[in-house]
């Protein structure tokens, strides 16, 4: 899936997005030993999880495949700080689409 599908990089995440013929949205999230212990990984996972929870509250994801990358910076954010960043890059990415209420 990564070599095929589309990418956008931050300091905080790295996203790899691909369309699919499943009719939903399909989510993987990805941390590294690198980053850290299991606690941070798993914290991590919660921040990323959370951000786009709200995101797709506020937009209307169609049939995609998102993998989500952690950094090493992402265990140090809040998902609050992550919104606008995972908002950008699924912009970027042409996965999200505003709907009508998305100013609300």
């Amino acid at each position: 899936m990564y070599y095929r599908a589309k990418s956008d990089t931050d300091p905080a995440l790295v996203i790899y997005a691909m369309k699919n013929r499943a009719g939903f949205c399909r989510v993987g999230i990805t941390v590294s030993k690198k980053t850290g212990c299991a606690v941070e990984r798993n914290r991590s996972r919660r921040i990323i999880r959370a951000a786009f929870y709200e995101i797709t509250k506020k937009y209307d994801i169609g049939s995609w495949d998102i993998v989500f990358v952690a950094r090493s910076r992402t265990k140090h954010l809040k998902s609050t700080d992550l919104i606008p960043v995972m908002e950008r890059q699924l912009t970027k990415l042409k996965v999200i689409k505003k709907t009508e209420n998305a100013g609300a």
